[in-house]
């Protein structure tokens, strides 16, 4: 498998990925973790060969097929969802391309040349299995649970989640024997990600994959490989064996430097009582030396220092009145066709409400329904006194100015009702500080950028926060962070989400969406 051998990648001054060396096993399934912009999809990036690194070497052997999900979806896909995945074997779209390009020559002026370059390409064509590929791809878009009827669909209608199970058919199409993840469980719901693990579960190759999930790191991952500071650390086992050996490490080498410290104390009480004898002047210069060399060995005992924890509160302006949302019998979707009928949601003051769901059944179309993006198709839908909307979505990050830095897209997205001082503070709440607060926001990473997006939110003390995937890109503590403001938040919430352990740390009720076309509030617990 692929060989990293000394590797090194700085961004300026700072360094991303220090002299690190690897060789990844066959068939393990390897999970990535580490604070947002320490580095885990800049690594990726370097395996792919999508940047390049300062120094050192990554070896590819000729026999290895690389498969790689990217965070988000292809901004311009294919007219179908059969096509986009056919897509997905580069290969042979390349040699298919190549044989319509020879048949069109030999319709326009054959020769015998002509032909011989036709029968060449078509014979590699077929000897790849060229004429089963459509086939393979409708099989497995099957697998995924793409039904038959919308094979021939654009993919730009369907949701977030399904665009991201097109991705991954696209690669599993190519046949691949390393599978490079790049938070895969983003976007997916329950079902999906539930079928997702199983089948990496039983993926016959080597799995690379960056997560902020701990449930699904604990039940895929046999090894943990921590980015943290420019150290890339490996670790056998799931997350949960990696806290215990992280912690095991620490306190070990926090033993061997005390006790090193012990001897360079001793070591210099003899020196400062015997420095001054000539009959000891020997012995204390040879113990000197051996300080020296205590020291050598104590800076080479490297002590994880632990990510800083980002830590906030959201404020209220004024508050609400009671009633904050109202629909009765609402009918929500697009271009009058219903995604979801008969809802009747009333949301009061205070409430924490989690909408479930698969992927499809319309929460994010609900969500846009209520702050007024697309039209409620039937019912009706009241918004309540003094209700002053935060609204949170992922697609928000396209809304960043990628050329102004983190602190003057807060001032932006903010129409500069926040100052100078007021923009940084929040940041800062959030480990954007100094001068990441001044870098420019193409620089930053998903998780960087989410968390301006979060900034600005929380700037404008709105006292209803709707809240669409909102741990997307975030790393475990940002969203451990955000989870304890929401339950802190003297305001209301509406989320979607599929991160359970989000849910259950804030939710008051849960709004579930089903494929019966009906909704219900329960209360959550």
């Amino acid at each position: 498998m692929i060989i990293v051998q000394n590797l090194v990648k700085k961004f300026g001054d700072r360094v991303i990925i220090r002299d690190f060396s690897y060789h990844f096993p066959k068939n393990a399934r390897i999970g990535i973790i580490g604070a947002n912009g320490a580095g885990k999809t800049t690594f990726l990036n370097l395996i792919t060969s999508i940047d390049e690194y300062d120094s050192g070497e990554i070896i590819i052997p000729k026999n290895c097929v690389l498969g790689y999900l990217p965070q988000a979806p292809c901004e311009n896909p294919k007219e179908t969802i059969l096509e986009e995945c056919v897509s997905g074997h580069i290969k042979l779209c390349d040699l298919n391309e190549k044989l319509h390009k020879v048949l069109k020559k030999m319709e326009e002026n054959y020769s015998d040349e002509v032909y011989a370059e036709y029968e060449k390409v078509e014979r590699e064509f077929s000897d790849n299995d060229g004429y089963a590929l459509e086939s393979e791809a409708k099989g497995i878009l099957f697998n995924l649970g793409f039904e038959t009827s919308r094979f021939n669909d654009s993919p730009l209608v369907l949701s977030g989640g399904w665009r991201m199970r097109l991705e991954l058919a696209k690669l599993l199409v190519n046949n691949p024997n390393f599978l490079i993840l790049d938070e895969p469980t983003n976007h997916l719901d329950l079902p999906s990600l539930t079928w997702l693990e199983q089948y990496l579960k039983s993926f016959q190759g080597t799995l690379l994959f960056v997560s902020h999930d701990r449930d699904f790191l604990n039940n895929l991952a046999d090894q943990i490989m921590q980015i943290s500071k420019g150290n890339v650390s490996i670790y056998h086992g799931n997350f949960d064996d990696f806290l215990e050996q992280r912690e095991s490490n620490v306190l070990s080498a926090k033993k061997q430097k005390e006790t090193l410290q012990r001897k360079q104390d001793h070591l210099q009480a003899f020196i400062d009582r015997f420095k001054y004898k000539p009959t000891k002047a020997r012995q204390a210069k040879s113990k000197m030396k051996m300080i020296e060399r205590i020291k050598e060995v104590e800076d080479k005992i490297y002590i994880e220092e632990a990510d800083r924890k980002p830590a906030f509160k959201i404020e209220v302006e004024k508050q609400s009145g009671k009633v904050v949302l109202e629909i009765t019998n609402g009918t929500i979707g697009y271009d009058n066709v219903p995604l979801n009928r008969n809802l009747n949601l009333r949301i009061i003051r205070g409430n924490k409400i989690a909408i479930i769901g698969a992927n499809g059944i319309g929460k994010t179309t609900l969500l846009r329904t209520i702050v007024g993006e697309i039209p409620l198709l039937t019912g009706e839908m009241s918004v309540g006194s003094n209700v002053s909307i935060g609204y949170y979505t992922q697609s928000q990050i396209d809304i960043l100015d990628p050329e102004l830095d983190a602190l003057e897209n807060v001032l932006q997205l903010t129409d500069n009702t926040v100052n100078y001082q007021q923009a940084r503070g929040v940041l800062g709440c959030l480990l954007i500080t100094q001068d990441d607060a001044k870098k420019r926001v193409k620089v930053l990473s998903g998780g960087e950028k989410s968390k301006v997006i979060i900034a600005a939110l929380l700037a404008r003390r709105n006292n209803f926060l709707i809240l669409d995937e909102p741990t997307n890109h975030l790393d475990m503590s940002s969203t451990e962070a955000l989870s304890n403001a929401l339950s802190e938040y003297n305001g209301t919430v509406l989320t979607v989400s599929h991160n359970r352990a989000f849910i259950s740390s804030f939710a008051t009720h849960i709004f579930k969406m089903d494929k019966t076309l009906k909704a219900e509030l329960i209360e959550a617990g």
